[in-house]
């Protein structure tokens, strides 16, 4: 820990020289990838004596943004950087974007300096001017809206006109533009526009607010439109950098690349390798829709790889589960295969490397290979003969060697800048298995070392969500520990734990897609937004019907006792004379609405039932509640009584949602209804430490065993959806029984995520 911490404050110091404020260099430490890329570039750039602020600016965004298929022409670029030719971020996003479109090929230098903006300069009067006439053009509007005018569209016309002016230099004469023709801003420039008045509608789903879908992203359309073709495999991959000043630029030869064309016909070939040790959750759907969706995409083909190499933790339970998963998240594997259907193949190539003379049999603890690699020393063992690292290579092989005694180790890079090339493990004596330590650049040395093919690889950010924990190892103790009723739990975000809940594989699918296949680090998406992509589908697909919780009796004492309406009642919103959109409900003297729906005192704001009131009877008739029942306290109330008007003269403002007796003296169908929620209530549980456990939801299942429900509900089979008027969406759980129903609810129908929590 030493070593590393004085490596992190040299590259704090080396940060602060070129002019970074010390919250970014702060920040930049703290991310290994970011701190090796700034820091190649610095020494690329000969500037580790320091920079201007200006210029360091500039070489950061180059360490994070530059495009990885054309490393070898980045000192160009830091030439250009450094010398001043490229001052602006305008120019130096042109520069990325004709680099990325160049890729490792050769170009030429006046086409570069053109498509950048090299030599052009703008001065503070152009800027002035362009702004000016923009000012003039787009007057009256301007003074109409005052600062609630879109500033970014002036930018945008500006850049239009002159598009390497200096941005900061832009916005301040845009920002005193505003200032001289608007004067000081006033409070009033604050407030929210006044919304025009709308005719109130009635009240029929508790206000849930109805949004229109946001119009789908480029990336959402085609987020697999970064991704190159096959043919295009012959960019740099990745540059190592050695500590003996080699410099290492992976890519494939074009002899290499028409080989592989030639034996994939020019197909993309991706893999999904979980691993069989436990339930997939929902960062895996999103490892899936990158996989499998870029092949169907391609007409490709992808790989279902279990990457079976750890049988301590390995049950068929798991690869059956995944098997099954896979098939109903929609997606088709090209083959299923096993990691270890090729350990004699990798067992002939780590001989073969052993050979090259770039690994080496080790006889290290893993303390001390954790206090060589923080030392940056070699292992004493480093540079024993070929010959003897074969033989021992070969006792491990054959189980004459003493487990944790041996491990074969890549011979790399010890005194690099990056711990990833500190002669990683890539076998050890564990039950005869594989366990091959790898980050991007050792990957692309391994495969440099033994001359094989090298493919794109795309690194994406894994998927965190809010209000759940998706490591296996607390995924596992909750199912353990009995936290949580199995995998397959409706409060977990495993996938078999989403299916029981009722979500389904496209709504998954969708929220996978409209997240994007992000790069940046740590991200995490809301919960809201998952739920916003259920209910778009649900919303679609499942039809209404009506259940009352927590029932409430209503005797209508202007209804004879024997008397029973069959009513229409609609599946969909829109429906309208089609049979098949329409089920029958009966309306009898005895009917049951919700408790929550009833109050003793009223008040302008609510739209239920209170003594003396009138409200809507969804699909039937308004009730005006004539006498209330009282228990023994005096408090808790037993029975309404009300009468209906059977002529609907009346209208009331709310609507409620009800279940009737079919007849006279029999209860309704009864059902148990399950409510779930958040299984943790912070955002973040495993940011708590040890004190995770401690963030368990106590609520988050609510068994109701006793809801009322319509008698068409009676035909329900497990896994159908349904939308429960006023309450959310719901599935037929696998619990229930020819006696009893059991349904889960998916989500309610509540959207903070189309109001805003996007």
């Amino acid at each position: 820990m030493v070593k590393e911490d004085e490596s992190r404050d040299r590259a704090l110091e080396l940060f602060l020289k070129i002019g970074l404020d010390e919250r970014t260099a702060k920040n930049t430490v703290a991310n290994n990838k970011v701190t090796a890329n700034l820091t190649a570039v610095i020494h690329e750039a000969s500037v580790t004596d320091g920079c201007e602020k200006s210029i360091g600016n500039l070489l950061y965004s180059v360490a994070t943004k530059y495009p990885a298929n054309a490393l070898v022409h980045r000192p160009t670029l830091l030439e250009y950087i450094v010398s001043s030719k490229i001052k602006t971020t305008a120019q130096l996003d042109a520069a990325f974007s004709f680099f990325s479109h160049t890729g490792s090929e050769s170009f030429k230098l006046h086409e570069f300096e053109e498509a950048c903006g090299v030599g052009v300069e703008v001065s503070e009067e152009d800027i002035e001017h362009t702004v000016s006439e923009i000012f003039e053009e787009r007057a009256s509007s301007i003074l109409e809206q005052r600062y609630r005018t879109n500033v970014g569209e002036l930018f945008g016309h500006v850049r239009k006109k002159l598009p390497w002016a200096d941005q900061k230099s832009v916005k301040q004469i845009i920002d005193k533009k505003m200032l001289a023709l608007l004067g000081e801003r006033t409070a009033a420039d604050d407030e929210k526009p006044a919304k025009k008045k709308e005719k109130p509608v009635k009240v029929e789903e508790k206000k849930v607010a109805v949004v229109a879908a946001p119009q789908p992203s480029e990336e959402e359309l085609n987020p697999f439109k970064d991704f190159p073709q096959p043919e295009d495999n012959f960019k740099v991959h990745t540059e190592i950098f050695f500590s003996d000043d080699r410099v290492l630029r992976c890519c494939n030869s074009k002899e290499m690349l028409n080989k592989h064309l030639t034996v994939t016909g020019g197909k993309v070939f991706t893999r999904f390798p979980p691993e069989p040790n436990g339930y997939l959750h929902i960062g895996h759907a999103k490892a899936m829709f990158v996989s499998f969706g870029l092949a169907k995409e391609r007409s490709g083909c992808c790989y279902l790889r279990f990457d079976d190499t750890n049988p301590e933790a390995e049950k068929k339970e798991y690869i059956d589960h995944i098997k099954e998963i896979v098939d109903w998240m929609g997606w088709k594997p090209f083959k299923i295969t096993y990691a270890s259907d090729y350990f004699q193949e990798l067992y002939d190539l780590a001989v073969e490397l052993i050979k090259r003379g770039h690994a080496y049999v080790d006889h290290q603890t893993p303390d001390e290979i954790k206090e060589y690699r923080e030392k940056k020393m070699n292992s004493p063992w480093r540079d024993r003969p070929v010959a003897e690292s074969l033989k021992l290579f070969e006792d491990m092989r054959r189980g004459l060697i003493e487990e944790g005694k041996a491990t074969l180790r890549m011979k790399q890079d010890m005194q690099s800048d990056n711990y990833n090339m500190y002669d990683l493990i890539a076998y050890r004596i564990k039950l005869c298995t594989l366990e091959f330590e790898t980050r991007r650049a050792s990957y692309y040395w391994l495969l440099h070392a033994l001359d094989l093919y090298q493919p794109y690889v795309w690194e994406y950010s894994r998927l965190n969500v809010t209000n759940t924990v998706m490591s296996k190892r607390k995924l596992n103790y909750l199912v353990t520990k009995k936290f949580v009723d199995g995998w397959d739990d409706p409060r977990l975000m495993t996938l078999a734990g989403l299916r029981r809940r009722g979500v389904t594989s496209t709504s998954i699918n969708a929220f996978v897609r409209g997240i994007g296949i992000t790069r940046s680090d740590g991200s995490t998406i809301r919960l809201d937004r998952l739920e916003y992509h259920i209910r778009e589908e649900l919303n679609k697909t499942a039809p209404r019907t009506m259940v009352v919780l927590y029932p409430l009796k209503v005797v209508i004492t202007n209804l004879d006792a024997g008397s029973v309406m069959d009513l229409e009642a609609k599946k969909w919103p829109d429906a309208q004379t089609d049979t098949s959109a329409i089920y029958q409900v009966p309306f009898s003297k005895t009917v049951y609405i919700e408790r929550s729906d009833f109050r003793m005192k009223d008040s302008k704001d609510y739209y239920g039932l209170a003594p003396g009131k009138t409200v809507m009877l969804r699909y039937a008739f308004p009730i005006k509640c004539t006498n209330v029942i009282l228990a023994d306290d005096k408090e808790t109330v037993v029975e309404i009584h009300a009468e209906y008007d059977p002529s609907k003269k009346t209208k009331p403002k709310g609507v409620l949602h009800w279940v009737a007796e079919s007849s006279h003296g029999v209860d309704p169908l009864q059902v148990e209804v399950r409510l779930f929620d958040k299984l943790f209530l912070s955002e973040s549980p495993a940011e708590l430490g040890n004190d995770w456990l401690s963030d368990v939801n106590p609520h988050s299942k609510v068994v109701v065993p006793c809801a009322y429900a319509v008698p068409s509900l009676g035909e329900a089979k497990v896994g159908d959806r349904f939308q429960f008027e006023r309450l959310g969406y719901f599935v037929v759980d696998r619990d229930s029984t020819s006696e009893k129903l059991v349904f889960n609810r998916t989500v309610t129908l509540r959207d903070s995520y189309g109001k805003g929590g996007k």
